[in-house]
């Protein structure tokens, strides 16, 4: 499925699809001086990240990082856009979270992906590298990756499955359809924001309760839900205060929750056609 999804993008002159590891490419051949740079590699995964595999998101979200960092360094690309992520935040009840706020994340990915994030800050700092930092809350969308709860439940749903439900249900996400996050991640790259680091929320908060209710209505018939406990690494509430997103990059979500999970579902239901 990830593969069919840059299928459409291979086709395009000019488009190059390198699949390596960052850890290991020659970084400095890949970047040329002007360049923009859109980060959005990583390991991903919040529930995943926990012992032995925590050695992966090291590698992947932190050191990855610093060489892309280093080769732009030498290089000077006119800006470096990093995907961040709203797992920095951890639980608070400050809501709405705002990028001044102290973040304390509750689990090793939320960890490596601020770590990540203050790296970008240090080379603008120390070395001058153009970065800015994106946390993005709960993206989604057509496209989404097969392990994501969105694509999960629709495609469950689709075929008469059942949705786990973690914990009581009443945790509540700041939902972000991806083509508003693709627009901030343009306009980062433009506007006079270097050294920042901005919220990307939908605007549309919502518990899993809603959503699946939502869901059920797009369904069109009731849902199969199983029941089950409270993962480790996960925040009860999320919500952007995207104030500063809004002022630097004139941010202003414009596809909201209803619309958004028709348009995955319809996606989905599209593939299996």
């Amino acid at each position: 499925m990830k593969e069919a999804n840059v299928a459409a993008a291979r086709k395009q002159r000019g488009f190059t699809f390198i699949e390596d590891d960052l850890n290991r490419l020659d970084l400095r051949a890949l970047i040329d001086e002007g360049d923009l740079v859109f980060h959005q590699a990583a390991q991903p995964g919040v529930r995943a990240s926990w012992g032995r595999t925590f050695e992966v998101y090291t590698a992947m979200n932190i050191s990855a990082t610093q060489r892309l960092l280093e080769a732009c360094k030498e290089k000077r690309p006119a800006r470096v856009v990093y995907a961040s992520s709203s797992s920095v935040y951890g639980d608070t009840d400050k809501l709405p979270e705002h990028e001044d706020d102290h973040p304390r994340p509750i689990s090793p990915y939320g960890v490596t992906k601020l770590a990540a994030e203050h790296l970008c800050v240090l080379y603008w700092k120390a070395f001058g590298v153009p970065t800015v930092s994106l946390r993005y809350f709960t993206v989604y969308g057509p496209r989404q990756r097969p392990d994501m709860a969105f694509h999960r439940w629709c495609r469950a749903a689709q075929h008469g499955e059942e949705l786990p439900l973690f914990g009581t249900g009443e945790q509540t996400r700041d939902f972000t359809f991806v083509d508003d996050i693709i627009d901030a991640n343009l306009a980062a790259a433009a506007a006079d924001c270097v050294g920042t680091v901005m919220n990307l929320g939908g605007g549309e908060r919502a518990s899993v309760r809603e959503v699946f209710d939502l869901l059920a209505k797009i369904h069109g018939a009731p849902l199969r839900i199983r029941r089950e406990e409270k993962q480790l690494g996960d925040v009860r509430h999320t919500w952007a205060d995207v104030e500063r997103a809004r002022r630097l990059l004139g941010f202003a979500p414009r596809v909201g929750l209803a619309d958004g999970l028709r348009a995955e579902y319809d996606w989905l239901k599209s593939l299996a056609e």
